[in-house]
């Protein structure tokens, strides 16, 4: 399985992604947009991430790469990609798909609770999933869900947690993605985002959670095993053997 990350700054990186790629022996490869904005063709990978970033969906004159990215995260979806997003990645896809996004009530930025709603386990792509887990969380935006995506998981802070749409295309607005070096690297770059509020943590509540970190990249390795699982089925060639890659090649390198 051929993997592509889409990422917006240098501090938010794919993390725990490429160790599970790595273990697996698929190819990863990336388009850094804060440098270039060089996309790959659909036909050259076959599971698509967006990854986060402290931008809106819609700083498009600050950010002119966001028009033509929105226009490949689209593509990509035609084409029946799989394709996975992260916080502003999720935002990136509602809009794709016919939704909204707009500012939350709340900030919600630290270790918060998140729950399965009832439609996550008929879907199928979420059994391995606890019924209630603590993910990191770093967003201001949220987002209002087209018809055909469903909502599947909820917190006191921000009812769209993680949605599916057409069993193939998943948001995640938090981060199961994190290490604790990419936390530090949250609160390095985005302190000035951490205004008082009932749904932001301190730094040194944010920092020092191994358990919690521990727990979010099992259900990450889940979550992409699932998504290897919907691959395979349309490749069952695949699912007996495939041939390890260079785990690491960056587009623009």
């Amino acid at each position: 399985m051929r993997i592509h990350y889409l990422q917006h700054v240098p501090f938010e990186t794919p993390e725990n992604i490429p160790v599970w790629a790595q273990q697996k022996g698929y190819e990863l490869t990336g388009t850094f947009l804060f440098e270039n904005h060089s996309f790959p063709s659909p036909a050259d990978f076959d599971l698509l991430v967006v990854l986060g970033g402290p931008m809106g969906v819609d700083d498009e004159e600050k950010f002119p790469w966001l028009v033509p990215e929105k226009h490949f995260i689209k593509e990509a979806i035609r084409q029946r990609k799989l394709v996975l997003g992260i916080c502003l990645g999720a935002q990136l896809i509602a809009e794709a798909i016919g939704g909204k996004v707009y500012k939350n009530d709340h900030k919600e930025i630290g270790w918060f609770p998140v729950r399965l709603t009832e439609e996550a386990r008929p879907s199928g792509l979420f059994e391995g999933f606890p019924e209630t887990f603590v993910p990191f969380h770093w967003h201001a935006d949220t987002f209002q869900l087209p018809e055909q995506a469903k909502n599947l998981a909820s917190s006191q802070g921000c009812k769209n947690q993680m949605f599916v749409y057409e069993d193939r295309v998943i948001g995640l607005q938090f981060h199961l993605e994190c290490s604790g070096s990419g936390i530090e690297r949250f609160i390095e770059h985005g302190s000035d985002e951490l205004e008082p509020g009932p749904y932001v943590q301190h730094p040194c509540e944010m920092l020092d959670q191994p358990g919690y970190l521990a727990l979010s990249k099992l259900i990450l390795f889940v979550l992409l095993n699932t998504l290897e699982g919907k691959y395979q089925s349309r490749h069952p060639e695949q699912a007996l053997a495939h041939i390890p890659r260079e785990p690491y090649k960056i587009i623009g390198d």
